[in-house]
């Protein structure tokens, strides 16, 4: 019996299991010693673990070339087939093509700064605030100045 993934509530069933998994080697990260000193580890782990599930498209657990070409192009940073390959190579340090969430939570982690690591980190900069949608709120005497 084969299954349809193709949305509503099986696709909910399948994202609620990836972020089970997914906060399980996030608790693997809170409870080893090595990283104790790391600032803000939860709130990081959390938002790194979103990142994740945004670009795993083939939600197997791992990124593939498409999902970080998908990631990298909604981010304005289009790269060719190439230099995609070199960057899970350098995340995965060259032993595979696909970017697992350990190899992931390392490279954000660690002290080494991989291309993809930079572009995620400074990804929320480039960003301009948003503008209030909507009626501007209505103004009181006590507000004029």
């Amino acid at each position: 019996m084969s299954r349809d993934l193709q949305g509503g509530k099986e696709y909910g069933i399948l994202k609620a299991q990836q972020e089970e998994r997914l906060d399980s080697i996030n608790k693997e990260y809170l409870d080893d010693p090595k990283y104790c000193n790391e600032e803000d580890l939860a709130e990081k782990l959390e938002a790194y673990k979103k990142k994740y599930m945004d670009f795993d498209l083939n939600d197997k657990g791992d990124i593939d070339m498409m999902g970080l070409k998908r990631m990298l192009e909604k981010l304005g940073v289009a790269k060719t087939h190439l230099e995609l390959k070199k960057m899970i190579s350098e995340v995965t340090g060259g032993f595979g093509e696909t970017i697992s969430y350990k190899d992931f939570i390392c490279m954000m982690l660690g002290k080494k700064s991989a291309i993809l690591k930079l572009i995620l980190m400074f990804e929320d900069k480039g960003k301009e605030p948003e503008k209030p949608a909507g009626p501007p709120p209505k103004k009181g005497i006590a507000d004029l100045p």
